[in-house]
């Protein structure tokens, strides 16, 4: 599926039965490659100890310092983003519920469906871009947006401890001025062109509540008790991303499977070497090595 056997996901990603704090120190079993916590699960071998200090979790010194740089400011600017996005989500599903029509279910499924497709490779495409360039030291969208992309391979269940307004903060901006000409372009059309154009509307709404709903439901795949039974269900029909299928990308150096809404596109943009082939480029033209900050916050493991 990613050319990584299902040993070297285990050993090389967080522990599924360490899920929220996920600090434990690695311990591989110098045969079968797995850590610890895996060995003791099944009764394995005695396992040697790879290191002394967490390799990530909440105590890993990078983690830490990139945990405190999340400010006041940035705090206010997520709470606005929240209450402004749900506002208007919940304006934009009254006034489809008003303008829907039996006659053009088909045609709003269909739409619907494309955005939920749609939103998946803008997940991805902001995802790679997040992880793969740049630094926590640029000025604005460092500290402010790339420092929890981060945090969070550091430390990859502290998106389970961040609350509502943290987690969803920067999707719900994004779905504002999406959802902000939505609501015009039903005020502003008579209601024959919102019938001409309903396919187009229900396309525009679910991928903006998808995109927004991007890092709650990569939070629901990092938690691993206390989930609605409902979430459990759509993660189970894949119909959003699964715990199972996000952990490929928790493989250091986390180069793959980078769609975390539904992860729909993640194989065949895998097969198709998308990212790779976008690095390689970007590489030769630029300069610029992937995943280089990345990498430098990784070494800071005391």
């Amino acid at each position: 599926m990613t050319g990584k056997s299902d040993k070297e996901i285990l050993a090389n990603s967080m522990y599924e039965d360490d899920p929220n704090g996920n600090s434990a120190p690695t311990t591989i079993n110098q045969e079968s490659g797995q850590p610890a916590a895996q060995e003791a699960a099944t009764g394995g071998a005695t396992t040697i100890p790879a290191a002394t200090s967490p390799r990530w979790g909440p105590q890993n010194k990078g983690a830490q310092e990139l945990a405190s740089l999340y400010s006041p400011g940035k705090r206010a600017q997520e709470i606005i983003c929240v209450y402004t996005c749900i506002g208007l989500m919940i304006i934009n599903l009254a006034l489809i519920v008003k303008h829907l029509r039996w006659e053009r279910i088909s045609v709003a499924f269909l739409s619907a469906l494309c955005g939920v497709i749609t939103a998946d490779f803008a997940s991805g495409l902001v995802h790679w871009a997040a992880d793969t360039w740049g630094s926590v030291d640029l000025p604005l969208i460092g500290k402010n947006f790339l420092r929890p992309f981060r945090e969070h391979h550091l430390d990859p269940t502290s998106i389970t401890r961040h609350d509502f307004v943290e987690t969803n903060g920067d999707n719900f901006m994004v779905g504002i001025p999406i959802l902000g000409y939505l609501a015009h372009y039903f005020y502003s059309k008579s209601p024959c062109e919102i019938q001409q154009n309903f396919g187009w509307i229900a396309y525009v709404f679910l991928c903006s509540i998808f995109v927004a709903m991007t890092n709650q439901i990569h939070k629901w795949s990092h938690t691993y008790w206390g989930l609605p039974r409902w979430v459990l269900l759509l993660q189970s029909c894949h119909i959003i991303l699964p715990r199972k299928h996000h952990r490929i990308h928790h493989v250091a150096p986390h180069e793959t499977y980078f769609c975390i809404t539904t992860g729909w596109l993640n194989w065949p943009l895998e097969k198709l070497r998308f990212w790779s082939t976008c690095e390689f480029i970007i590489e030769r033209v630029t300069g610029l090595k992937p995943r280089d900050d990345d990498m430098k916050w990784a070494k800071k493991l005391t």
